[in-house]
């Protein structure tokens, strides 16, 4: 229990931290004051004044802010602080700083796996043979255990993923295997069958096979700089896509509801991951990292993504949306985080009741 709960606030700690980095670095870039810089809400626990600043560690640790000066255009300001008033700049510049926060989010995904990739490497699992299942089609065209997988269709592979891929997009036509088989490459000719099995959203699919399984010849593969910088924009790419598309069907029904979780099934998590070793700890951090930025960039008021939908209204109309509209927008925003907090608490109470 100690494990998780320190893990949740490590967890929390960081993500918050850059998100938050995020606003307060471009908001100083384009000249708006920024007066207090709070990991965490509430009243202020510690922390130090510098300049305009203030930088507090607050007493509940479930989020953080910038409070920026002109932030709210109810308010009535001094005209010396104008010049640095956050309402009174560019609308382009006020959507970049509420942008950057969760950019940031998606910026530390990279760096985190960049790290992972650059001294670590990536594990890929070569095409080895290890199981051939009769009667299916690799079995009746003499695709034997041990046999490794050189080329699909003249296409070169190097991974299992690889030669899955080739045969998942084949749409049932024949394809030319070039294996190694002990010291000769010969070709053999599979045609892939269709079945019926689920997807990673529990989703009814057609997918081919050809009736094999890995022998679990796993290599380690150092990677340079360069690699290490494209695996992880794409290994952030895809767990961005993935999260877009687990959203989408969260919307349509396609996915269960009970599968959302909260703050205590974040704390599990972290605390399960964090005995299971530093890597796969700061791996939940980018996951959850990239997740936040993609639940900031909707359009929900009172997020990220619902204030830049209004800064994009005010690029279009040419001026900022109607006060009266934007406290209406605010309050329906408040209304669906409450209740979204309260299903995810639910969820996560319900979750412990059953385990």
């Amino acid at each position: 229990m100690g494990t998780s709960i320190l893990a949740f606030i490590v967890v929390l700690g960081v993500l918050i931290f850059f998100h938050e980095l995020g606003h307060f670095l471009f908001a100083r870039m384009f000249g708006v004051g920024v007066e207090k810089f709070s990991l965490g809400f509430g009243p202020r626990i510690f922390g130090w004044k510098s300049g305009l600043t203030d930088y507090r560690v607050s007493a509940i640790p479930l989020g953080g802010y910038v409070k920026m000066v002109g932030d709210d255009p109810a308010v009535e300001m001094d005209p010396e602080d104008i010049p640095f008033s956050f309402t009174h700049k560019h609308v382009l510049k006020k959507l970049l700083i509420v942008a950057a926060g969760p950019l940031f989010n998606v910026l530390l995904a990279i760096l985190i796996f960049l790290c992972i990739f650059f001294f670590s490497g990536t594990y890929i699992l070569r095409p080895t043979i290890g199981e051939v299942q009769e009667n299916m089609p690799a079995h009746e065209s003499g695709l034997q255990k041990g046999d490794i997988i050189k080329a699909v269709d003249g296409q070169a592979i190097s991974t299992w993923e690889e030669m899955a891929e080739g045969i998942a997009a084949s749409n049932g036509r024949p394809l030319v295997f070039s294996v190694q088989r002990l010291d000769e490459v010969i070709a053999l000719e599979i045609k892939p069958i269709a079945k019926k099995t689920k997807n990673l959203f529990g989703e009814d699919i057609d997918r081919y096979f050809i009736g094999v399984a890995s022998a679990g010849d796993v290599e380690n593969r150092k990677l340079g700089l360069g690699e290490s910088v494209i695996e992880s924009v794409r290994q952030t790419y895809n767990i961005a896509e993935l999260t877009v598309v687990s959203i989408a069907k969260l919307i349509k029904g396609t996915i269960s509801t009970k599968t959302i979780g909260g703050p205590i099934m974040i704390a599990e998590l972290a605390g399960q991951q964090a005995r299971e070793g530093v890597l796969n700890f700061i791996f939940l951090i980018a996951l959850l990292s990239i997740n936040l930025a993609i639940i900031n960039f909707l359009p929900i008021p009172v997020l990220d993504g619902g204030h830049i939908l209004f800064f994009l209204i005010e690029l279009i109309i040419g001026r900022p949306v109607k006060m009266r509209t934007r406290e209406i927008a605010q309050q329906a925003g408040i209304f669906i985080l409450i209740t979204l907090m309260i299903f995810v608490f639910y969820n996560d109470i319900s979750r412990i009741f059953t385990s």
